[in-house]
């Protein structure tokens, strides 16, 4: 009973200031971004779409996990391709590249450069060809039936769905930008909330910054005044804010309606409550993910980076397997494994090409078919690239080494 609720609270820690609190500052950065902008920056997006895919393919490539989850809202909507989708989540790297850029730099600037490279390839095909993504989707979709709210899986072009009205100035599921609900009491503390839950962010902030500094090393679970303390505390309560927000606090603070982008903000407060709204959404989904995790870690004793370690040859699929796992947490452990020197090099890379990070969440919760279906279209290039790295061009240039570009 401990164990079960040592790992809960271990996971609402970690999963706030390792994950939540570089997402903040991610989707924070790009709405100021908007508001300064007055919106031009997706209008921007809408109006060139043959250079949305790589746009995708940048965003994703940005340390962390905020730039391609401000992709997937955009998709939802209908104003960007699957193509895009499919080079967004390919090119992200997730937390996990906080840890590599860190302790392994040279291995980071080339993995994540082939990984670029793989995904935008993908997405312009999935564009412009389709790669059979229709009969993919059509056998998803025997699995389970269709979960969209916006854009279509197959997209040949940036067209809107059929399922929605975007002839009039506003889409007609556009984003709440208010409160819908007012309370004497629960309106002025949700605001509160909010106010402290930034608090929490900017600790969560630093505290994870220095953690991935120091190699993403142990962390007690224990209360004081020292780091493992302070880690503890601003992790906790940072993901019990983040619950209270999503749960209750949208209503009465604004951002009723989640996983949804936003075409121009009114004021910075209000940009502030989009990304804090945007960010406990994610928070909750990968809390989830971080407790199924490692629940399975603790009953089972299944160590998923120990058993791609130890594939040989096979790694770079192990690698690639391993970043089918929702959320950052099996691959910050992955990176860990390889910064220690315990992997190789094409394994890294077929993981940087397959895992999502926590970016796939809000498209799981709105449209998990096209989750599932862009999850097959990264995990395909990964093996092929990771695998082609192992036999091909990894012994010529040192690549199948373990340990190589760590410092």
């Amino acid at each position: 009973m401990n164990e079960v609720l040592e790992v809960l609270l271990a996971s609402l820690r970690d999963g706030y200031v390792q994950v939540s609190a570089f997402v903040a500052m991610t989707v924070l950065a790009f709405g100021l971004l908007q508001y300064k902008t007055g919106g031009a920056v997706i209008g921007a997006i809408e109006d060139n779409e043959r250079l949305q895919v790589l746009f995708g393919g940048f965003l994703g490539l940005t340390p962390g996990c905020g730039g391609a989850i401000v992709v997937m809202p955009l998709y939802v909507r209908g104003t960007v391709s699957f193509g895009t989708v499919v080079a967004t989540l390919g090119a992200t790297a997730g937390d996990s590249a906080f840890v590599i850029l860190a302790l392994a730099p040279e291995a980071a600037l080339y993995a994540y450069a082939i990984a670029f490279a793989a995904s935008v390839t993908t997405g312009y095909l999935v564009d412009s060809i389709g790669l059979g993504v229709g009969r993919v989707d059509a056998a998803v979709a025997k699995l389970s039936p269709a979960m969209t709210d916006g854009g279509t899986v197959v997209d040949g072009g940036i067209r809107p769905n059929p399922a929605h009205d975007y002839s009039g100035p506003t889409p007609t599921h556009a984003h709440a930008s208010g409160p819908d609900r007012r309370s004497r009491v629960l309106t002025p503390l949700s605001h509160l909330v909010h106010v402290a839950w930034w608090g929490t962010a900017i600790a969560g902030l630093l505290f994870g910054t220095i953690y991935l500094l120091r190699g993403g090393p142990e962390v007690a679970l224990t209360l004081g005044v020292g780091f493992d303390g302070l880690f503890t505390v601003v992790g906790i309560v940072g993901a019990v804010l983040s619950l209270y927000l999503y749960a209750v606090g949208r209503h009465y603070v604004g951002e009723g309606s989640i996983a949804r982008a936003r075409d121009s903000f009114r004021s910075a407060y209000d940009t502030l409550t989009h990304a804090a709204m945007e960010t406990s959404f994610v928070t909750v989904w990968v809390l989830a993910a971080f407790l199924v995790y490692e629940y399975a870690v603790l009953f089972t004793g299944v160590n998923v980076a120990t058993i791609a370690a130890a594939a040989g040859v096979l790694a770079p699929i192990g690698g690639a397997a391993v970043g089918l796992i929702p959320g950052c947490g099996p691959q910050i452990l992955l990176a860990s494994v390889y910064a220690e020197g315990s992997l190789p090099f094409s394994a890294l890379t077929a993981n940087s090409i397959a895992q999502d990070g926590d970016a796939l969440f809000p498209l799981l919760a709105v449209d998990a078919r096209a989750a599932v279906v862009a999850t097959v279209y990264n995990f395909l290039p990964a093996v092929v690239v990771g695998v082609a790295l192992n036999l091909l061009w990894g012994p010529v240039f040192g690549m199948t080494e373990f340990g190589f570009g760590v410092l």
